[in-house]
Formats: structure tokens, sequence, C-alpha cells
């Protein structure tokens, strides 16, 4: 299987159809799921599923993933090639007492008909976590290096 960081096709059709509102007015809720190297996760995801994810089971894990925060609502810049960006992060995500092992996540909307995709994290190989903290931090807020950025 396999896992590829990206953020999903559908999200950019739906962001056209306003399907996603990260705010800063009513912004929908956004979750971040784990999935260990047997998903199949990537470009043509469409939406949250449970094929893959992290077991639930005594793991320190909740199915479906941890609500994120909107760190950052939309907002513009410049990114360092000098092109106007548009972007939005979210706070760091925190699992404790976690006992498990993934390879990527997948950010979906959890407010949206269908919890339809938002992006692809590929961690670049197996992460293992034994009855301690395992936190997905996210990049500098700015239009280089945001989560979700569009320029």
């Amino acid at each position: 299987m396999t896992i590829q960081q990206t953020a999903t096709t559908s999200f950019k059709v739906e962001l056209l159809q306003a399907v996603h509102n990260f705010g800063p007015t009513s912004p929908n809720t956004f979750r971040v799921a784990l999935y260990t190297a047997a998903a199949n996760i990537g470009p043509s995801t469409t939406a949250y599923t449970s094929v893959g994810e992290v077991s639930s089971s005594g793991t320190g894990y909740t199915a479906t993933g941890e609500i994120l925060t909107i760190s950052v609502s939309p907002t513009s810049g410049n990114n360092t090639g000098g092109i106007p960006t548009a972007f939005v992060s979210f706070g760091n995500a925190t699992w404790t007492n976690a006992t498990f092992t993934c390879r990527g996540a997948l950010i979906y909307n959890d407010t949206a008909t269908g919890n339809p995709s938002v992006a692809v994290l590929d961690f670049g190989s197996d992460k293992t976590v034994n009855n301690d903290t395992f936190q997905i931090i996210f990049p500098t807020p700015d239009a280089s290096s945001a989560i979700v950025r569009i320029s």
C-alpha cells in the first residue's frame, strides 16, 4: 500500500464549491486521523476512511482521530519566492499515553457531509510510540510553510 503526501484532488475542487470553511466565522471542524503503512491514501482520497487506520483498541488512539484547532485563519502573504500565497494552519495534534505505529495521516472535514478529505501527510517511515506522547507538529504558519497553501 502507499501513503502519498499531498492536498487531495477532491479538496481542490471542493474549495471552488465552498465545501470547506476554515473561518474566521463559523469554521468547520477538521480532524486528523492516523494510518498504518497498510493504508492506501493519497491524491485520489476523497474522504475519511477507517481502512488502514491505527487501531483504537487500548492504544491511546480514538478512531476518527483528533480534532484540529485552526491556529491561523485564512490569510495571505508572499512566500519566499515572492509569490502571493493564501494559507491556513492548525495547532499541533497530540495523543497521550499512546502505544501504536503509524506511517501517515489524513486531515479531513468532520463537519461537511461525507467527511471530505483535505490533505494526506506522509511521515516518511513508520513512527512508533510505546506508552508515551505522540505529536504531529505542524510547520510554521506562513506563506512558505503552512500545511495548507494556495499560490
